[in-house]
């Protein structure tokens, strides 16, 4: 189990790194898929985990001069008061409805990359 854990954050801190994902989309499927977590035990692990890796990304770009402390403000803020609103929602709906809204995101998220 630890292996697996390990690999997930891994790969997760990987996508984060390249493409700005690595949470949500990384990190809540393979702990799913890898290590049997419920979809909540998933999401709140990868909250947890987001904390970590966006420290660790934030200072290396930073220290390149790449970080608009402003705008990351901008986005930073609502997107906490929507994680909490997020979380209250999560809540509410079972596992099995969970996992499914979630793949039909993730898939309309690849069809309007690849077509937008």
């Amino acid at each position: 189990m630890t292996a697996r854990l390990v690999l997930t954050g891994l790969v997760a801190g990987v996508f984060a790194a390249i493409f700005g994902v690595g949470g949500g989309t990384i990190i809540v499927p393979l702990l799913v898929l890898l290590a049997s977590y419920s979809p909540h035990v998933a999401a709140a692990t990868s909250l947890g985990a987001i904390l970590v890796t966006s420290v660790a990304g934030v200072v290396f770009y930073a220290l390149r001069g790449d970080v608009d402390v402003a705008y990351a403000a901008l986005v930073g803020l609502p997107a906490m008061a929507g994680a909490l609103a997020g979380t209250n929602l999560q809540q509410r709906v079972s596992g099995h409805s969970l996992t499914y809204a979630f793949a039909v995101f993730l898939a309309g998220i690849g069809i309007w990359l690849i077509v937008g």
